[in-house]
């Protein structure tokens, strides 16, 4: 966190999202590793790509840099796809298609 001298309720509630949402990463790493299902797993990496959006979101809130606004958007357009993609993997999959 970028200290001025001055704690301001922005950065203290900066710093307090951003334990929530390492903890909320660490939990999602746990259900991919241990996740009973794939369907589960895929729920689990999708919640952390919405937890990484959330990180450079806070960063950029935390630094006043809102070019990495621009990355977080990215970021979530690239794990929605790849939730999309994902999905129709589990489908195909439950149907016994090939390819």
């Amino acid at each position: 966190m970028i200290w001025t001298g001055t704690t301001s309720l922005l950065s203290i509630t900066a710093g307090v999202s951003l334990t929530i949402v390492a903890i909320a990463l660490l939990l999602g790493f746990v259900r991919v590793v241990r996740g009973p299902s794939l369907p589960d797993r895929v729920m689990a990496l999708d919640m952390i790509g919405l937890a990484s959006v959330s990180v450079i979101v806070l960063v950029a809130i935390i630094s006043d840099q809102p070019i990495l606004l621009d990355a977080a958007i990215a970021l979530a357009l690239i794990s929605f796809l790849g939730t999309l993609a994902f999905a129709r993997f589990i489908e195909r999959r439950e149907r016994g298609e090939d390819g």
